[in-house]
């Protein structure tokens, strides 16, 4: 699908990785729609990318009518959704069992909660308009789902339970949804980051992301927002790519601390 002149839904657009995924669709000629609980940031993001190609719309992912109401927006201001591309998540550490005693289930409730079925409530209603686009490509496509999962799907550290659980979970889904879409036309994938030099890592030390750095195999560095931006464009640009999760670490594979 050509990302010139479509519209696309990007979830934690504000900052990190969303924010370089907006960054790369509104510069192809797409128009960006983005969802995110930081209005001030969400803002700058239209005053950089103009109120012609980009709408920000204040959304909470958990929610069904805060979701429905961004959509809405979408709508009003572009008149369709093709692309949606999940981004937004968070993280926590805690063991199953540890000094504290065991894991807070309210810690893991929201992580799940957040990452895992804020994902699937944003793509299952985004994909609701998707399906009433006309084809946009030979192929009858009439739209594009990326999901952001994480290494820790596969290779979780200790404290990580919660936390790969969610993204093993982005993981699972990813290939019964693209059955699910697939007559409809709409495509769905998952990209599966290891280390990227998003806002999380400002607050550690130069001495610890350097340690964490030349654990990658190669490139020995944290990876770039914008490397990861290149790969969502390249799989919204290639009709064949289709209920896959792709890996973009530099061939790292954690070790349990």
């Amino acid at each position: 699908m050509d990302v010139n002149g479509k519209v696309a839904v990007v979830t934690g657009g504000a900052s990190g990785i969303g924010q370089a995924v907006a960054r790369r669709i509104a510069g192809a000629g797409g128009k960006v729609v983005i969802f995110d609980l930081n209005e001030e940031a969400g803002n700058a993001m239209v005053a950089e990318l103009g109120a012609d190609h980009c709408v920000f719309a204040n959304v909470n992912v958990v929610e069904e009518a805060s979701v429905k109401s961004g959509i809405e927006a979408a709508v009003a201001g572009f008149c369709a959704i093709h692309v949606c591309v999940n981004c937004a998540g968070i993280g926590n550490a805690a063991k199953t069992l540890g000094k504290d005693g065991p894991f807070p289930l309210d810690l893991w409730n929201k992580v799940i909660s957040i990452n895992l079925t804020g994902s699937f409530n944003v793509l299952r209603l985004c994909a609701e308009v998707m399906a009433k686009n006309d084809p946009v490509t030979d192929d009858g496509g009439r739209g594009v789902i990326i999901n952001t999962a994480s290494i820790a799907a596969y290779e979780g550290q200790m404290g990580q339970a919660a936390y790969s659980a969610s993204k093993g979970g982005i993981v699972g889904m990813t290939l019964p949804i693209a059955r699910d879409l697939s007559s409809l036309g709409i495509r769905v994938n998952t990209i599966v980051p290891g280390l990227i030099n998003t806002p999380l890592f400002n607050g550690l030390t130069p001495e610890f992301v350097e340690s964490l750095s030349q654990s990658v195999l190669y490139p020995k560095r944290l990876g770039r927002p914008e490397e990861i931006a290149q790969l969502a464009a390249a799989i919204i640009d290639n009709d064949y790519i289709n209920g896959e999760c792709i890996r973009m670490d530099g061939g790292i594979r954690m070790q349990p601390r």
